[in-house]
């Protein structure tokens, strides 16, 4: 059984999806890939990749409300039936749980689509080297 070599352009998915979650360029790691909240760079300021041929769509949001929902379902669930705080307390705080982590993992995962399509060449990705 004969394995065929890897080709000489390609780009590893993981380390490319690994900085785009922390928000950094997939090509470097080193610039900033988001120039705001949610608005991806034109291009990274240290390597000058292009970066402006992104095209997520709802799909930063969609994986984030699956995350928030298979984190905090069973988390309410176990602390409604052990617990049983009152519905207003209990209303407010998962209120905000789920607000504060939805705000806190929509960028990453912007950043993680981003890097996945620039690492599989999707897109104008392909014409960027």
């Amino acid at each position: 059984m004969m394995l065929t070599p890897k080709p000489a352009d390609t780009r590893d998915v993981r380390t490319a999806v690994l900085r785009g979650l922390r928000g950094r360029c997939p090509n470097c790691g080193a610039g900033p890939l988001l120039a705001g909240f949610l608005r991806v760079r034109d291009h990274c300021p240290v390597c000058r990749e292009q970066l402006r041929h992104h095209d997520t769509h709802n799909g930063p949001a969609y994986v984030t409300m699956v995350i928030v929902t298979a984190i905090m379902g069973p988390l309410l669930s176990y602390v409604f039936q052990t617990f049983h705080p009152d519905p207003l307390i209990f209303f407010t705080i998962f209120t905000v749980g789920c607000v504060g982590l939805s705000l806190y993992l929509l960028p990453k995962m912007k950043g993680a689509i981003v890097a996945f399509q620039w690492a599989r060449r999707q897109y104008g990705f392909a014409r960027s080297d």
